[in-house]
């Protein structure tokens, strides 16, 4: 039996040869005697028993709701040798937790991950559950990848040790179905540090819209990632599902008006539009693999038989059939923001930038006046070895507590820091690496490294209001610096700062830049 690695290798380096289908399987809510987990295992037997779906992918806690952990029902398929890639989430966990389902995942034989952000919880015991989000997808990411090359932890005596290597085939996700620019590229731009930090393969989220599809391979193609393996996500439509997705309660997927008018009209036929969105789910993973995609990644079907008529309707397909397809999926945004110019003939995207965002980059006006007197403070204050910075330094070096530095400065941090940035006092700031925009007290969710994919038409998924990291792009386009967004290393937070001082920490290099360097 080959390993999920090897079935997504293989089919990246030799584009055509194959084209495997991955499964979403979504776990359930109680124990594995529960009548839906009795047929979530059920269907999953069905899968492990057929060669046709390479391998099974499981659900952590999806859409924030409690589940049953996604072992549970991928021990059974491990045992059938079905290969399975467990969803791991860094809603429910900090990373200590992280670590340890890690290792028990990885001593259980599971070393196939899907590392993400997560939706934040919107349901748990005696009522809503608090988000944790103490690293992000990023942070995971890099995590595994140590955990990859033996972990390296504290011993006594100010020593470290390293620890016994896992083997985890990491992937993650990327959403570019968005409607500004403002989202759309800083996914981008994260989907390349998730690349840069070791995530080896790539599934894009829920969407409708060939040509995104063609540009996020154009993307990766010219990012010079075409050897990660890109799968396309298949989500079976139905009309309730498409009225959700309409109404935008799954975070990062939309259905727009024209595709649910299409659903509603299917309601009204007899099978309630089954065959139809049978055949609109193979036209769509027609697409993918005609675009070049290496696999396909089927959701939202719950039983082998669907499965089966599904892919039975897709080979069915005439080689080229797939460019008709690809005219037929345009359910995007209004007046949705795409990187690359349109390809008259395909309709798809052309290898060439759009000729409206080139000529952004031309005229980059309006200044942000908050951003530019926070950089110029900052690079005053705390550029190593310049400005102010040695003297700050030694004034907290000989301050009676050098966590807090004196009692005047503090003061003062405290009460400009909250007056302008909402600060929360978390001692390890990331103010300069998100446009001064404070993650801790401006994202629901306190992402570090990039965006997560829940934004809608630029708003947060949790709370109503503007994304930090679509203010963060905005504000730092007008200095051409909008595509450094993400240069910086992987922010991973040092929670034992909390409550000192930021800024006697970066000057006496206690924080997580400082730690990176070390």
């Amino acid at each position: 039996m080959q390993s999920m690695r090897e079935i997504l290798t293989t089919s990246a380096e030799h584009p055509g040869s194959s084209f495997p289908i991955g499964m979403e399987l979504v776990s359930t809510r109680g124990t594995m005697e529960e009548i839906k987990a009795v047929k979530a295992r059920e269907f999953a037997m069905e899968l492990a028993a057929t060669d046709r779906i390479d391998w099974v992918s499981i659900t952590d806690n999806a859409g924030g709701n409690p589940m049953l952990a996604p072992a549970a029902l991928g021990k059974p398929l491990l045992e059938n040798n079905k290969e399975v890639a467990i969803h791991l989430s860094c809603k429910d966990f900090n990373r200590n937790g992280l670590e340890s389902v890690a290792w028990q995942l990885n001593s259980e034989g599971f070393h196939n991950i899907l590392a993400l952000s997560g939706d934040s919880p919107i349901d748990g015991h005696d009522g809503q559950a608090k988000p944790v989000f103490d690293i992000d997808s990023v942070g995971l990411i890099t995590m595994l990848r140590e955990m990859n090359q033996g972990l390296k932890v504290k011993a006594p005596g100010n020593t470290t040790r390293q620890l016994g290597m896992t083997r985890f085939f990491t992937g993650t996700v990327v959403n570019n179905f968005k409607r500004h620019e403002s989202e759309v590229i800083p996914q981008y731009l994260k989907l390349d540090k998730k690349i840069e930090n070791g995530a080896r393969y790539i599934i894009n989220q829920i969407g409708y819209d060939a040509r995104k599809m063609d540009e996020l391979l154009r993307y990766m193609q010219r990012q010079g990632h075409q050897q990660v393996p890109l799968v396309g996500n298949v989500y079976v439509l139905n009309p309730f599902v498409a009225q959700i997705f309409h109404t935008r309660k799954i975070p990062g997927v939309y259905v727009n008006d024209q595709l649910l008018h299409i659903a509603e009209k299917q309601q009204q036929s007899a099978d309630k539009g089954r065959a139809f969105f049978y055949e609109f789910a193979a036209k769509q993973l027609a697409i993918y693999r005609g675009l070049g995609y290496h696999a396909g990644y089927l959701g939202g079907v719950h039983n082998y038989n669907a499965v089966d008529q599904i892919l039975n309707i897709e080979q069915s397909f005439s080689g080229d059939d797939w460019k008709q397809f690809a005219r037929e999926f345009s359910f995007s945004h209004p007046e949705e923001f795409y990187l690359f110019d349109q390809d008259e003939t395909s309709g798809l995207s052309s290898n060439e930038l759009n000729p409206s965002y080139l000529k952004s980059l031309e005229n980059r006006s309006g200044r942000d006046l908050s951003y530019s007197l926070s950089k110029q403070f900052h690079s005053l204050m705390f550029t190593p070895g310049k400005g102010l910075a040695p003297l700050c330094t030694r004034i907290c070096q000989n301050a009676k507590d050098p966590s807090q530095g004196p009692a005047w400065m503090r003061a003062v941090e405290r009460l400009s820091k909250n007056l302008l940035f909402s600060c929360k006092d978390c001692g390890d700031c990331s103010l300069p690496e998100t446009a001064f925009l404070c993650p801790e007290s401006q994202c629901a969710k306190n992402q570090r490294n990039g965006p997560c994919g829940g934004t809608r038409d630029g708003l947060c998924e949790v709370a109503d209001k503007a994304c930090i990291w679509a203010r963060a792009y905005d504000r730092l386009k007008p200095d051409a610096e909008e595509l450094q967004l993400l240069k910086h290393v992987p922010t991973l937070q040092d929670q034992s700062l909390r409550g000192t001082s930021g800024w006697a920490n970066c000057w006496l290099e206690r924080d997580h830049i400082a730690a990176k360097k070390k």
